[in-house]
């Protein structure tokens, strides 16, 4: 199945409607990310047969989830999910933060190669990230611990926003430690074709 094929099956089983232009940028992010990452080791992920699932499907599965205007990929690393989600949602605005220059680096060219006018890229630790106004979504795939995900972003949400934790397998135990003031408003398992293994979504808000 070539990698169209497989991104556009992907994408019905989520039951995400995606226009063929809109694919086909996805397809280049994907093999930008590929070009790059065998000089910069952005992601681990080496098999080029997992592209399509782990770094295209992985993000937009959280997609139908997504209503904020403004969103915030901490420890975005080689984009994900926030690329996605921005070639996907061209009205979302979307900033990338990573405290290591050389993903930065390939974030910023990746922005200016696809032609993502609703991207922005930052270089900072997420605790010296200070912007002028909060995100009304903040987002992370494996970035940490529930509870130390809260704590360090804290100061980023926007009133009224949400975190979207991108999971593996449910975390009840990390659930169950978070700090004091903020509750789980649902947990979204995640059915991503051709990824093994659970995955979940975890929002949060402040009560």
């Amino acid at each position: 199945m070539t990698r169209a094929a497989q991104l556009s099956a992907g994408l019905q089983a989520l039951a995400i409607e995606l226009p063929a232009e809109v694919q086909t940028k996805l397809l280049a992010y994907a093999a930008f990310l590929e070009k790059w990452n065998r000089t910069y080791s952005l992601t681990a992920l080496r098999d080029p047969a997992r592209a399509v699932s782990h770094h295209l499907l992985d993000s937009l599965a959280i997609l139908p989830h997504v209503s904020a205007a403004n969103l915030l990929d901490v420890g975005s690393g080689g984009g994900q999910p926030g690329i996605p989600l921005a070639i996907a949602r061209p009205e979302l605005a979307v900033t990338l933060l990573d405290s290591n220059g050389k993903k930065t680096a390939f974030l910023q060219q990746a922005a200016i190669e696809l032609g993502l006018k609703n991207v922005q890229v930052v270089t900072a630790r997420v605790e010296d990230f200070r912007p002028a106004n909060g995100f009304a979504a903040i987002t992370s795939r494996a970035f940490a611990e529930l509870a130390d995900f809260v704590r360090l972003t804290r100061h980023l949400l926007a009133p009224g926003g949400e975190w979207l934790a991108m999971k593996g397998q449910r975390p009840d135990e990390e659930m169950n430690k978070l700090p004091a003031g903020v509750s789980v408003m649902a947990v979204h398992r995640l059915a991503v074709p051709g990824v093994d293994g659970e995955r979940h979504l975890v929002v949060i808000r402040e009560r």
